[in-house]
């Protein structure tokens, strides 16, 4: 059967329950990209979301390679500023380029995904410019929802499909409809967020019904951005 379907998933942050999501996607079969930021590698912290405490404790960098095997690892930044509000170019390039190369050493493989950090308007034409042409970065994810699977004409500024955090009822209703989807050419079914969020609401079983229902299809390819992407 052809698979011109694609789902995929994106996680920001590098956080110790990545590892708690790794293992449901691994259960039911699906690959993800998660984006990190080297030079915050280790660093303990919490974030208090919707009134709760959760913990965002970044993982080592020596479990980096381990932790990630199967999937796939992207650049986030250095150390996760807005880049708009950065005005020095080279600054811009320092940060997304030595984030690369650095992950790139960790994993064993050439790290070529980005995903902007920070909510807001994170990114701007002039700031994918600077990635496009100063880094060996070659495709970029945005935090602004498309809710549609159609093909996107530039990868630096790629949206997804769905948040799932602030978007369940989208998740899964565009879920369904991918499900019934017949597709002739390529249609990308991109979900995003953070592995901490299943915290806030307790929602990890939640996402693992979306899992469920999306498993087990052979008309879907279940890949990296990477993959999907590229």
């Amino acid at each position: 059967m052809k698979q011109t379907k694609i789902l995929t998933f994106s996680y920001d942050d590098g956080v110790t329950q990545d590892k708690r999501l790794i293992e449901l996607f691994n259960k039911y079969g699906m690959k993800a990209t998660f984006n990190l930021n080297s030079s915050l590698l280790s660093l303990p912290g919490h974030l208090i979301r919707e009134g709760v405490r959760v913990d965002h404790v970044k993982v080592a960098p020596e479990d980096v390679r381990f932790l990630y095997e199967g999937h796939e690892v992207a650049s986030h930044t250095k150390t996760h500023p807005l880049l708009p509000a950065i005005t020095d170019d080279r600054a811009i390039i320092r940060e997304v380029e030595e984030d690369r190369l650095r992950l790139s050493e960790l994993c064993g493989y050439e790290v070529v995904g980005f995903a902007y950090p920070c909510g807001g308007k994170n990114y701007d034409h002039r700031v994918s410019t600077l990635i496009r042409e100063n880094t060996g970065i070659r495709y970029c994810r945005t935090i602004e929802s498309s809710h549609s699977f159609d093909r996107q004409e530039d990868l630096f500024e790629f949206k997804p499909t769905v948040y799932h955090h602030e978007e369940w009822d989208k998740l899964f209703s565009m879920g369904e409809e991918f499900l019934s989807l017949k597709a002739d050419e390529k249609k990308i079914f991109y979900v995003w967020g953070h592995a901490y969020e299943f915290d806030i609401h307790n929602t990890r079983d939640k996402f693992e019904e979306f899992l469920k229902m999306m498993a087990n299809r052979p008309d879907i390819r279940y890949t990296t951005n990477k993959d999907a992407l590229l």
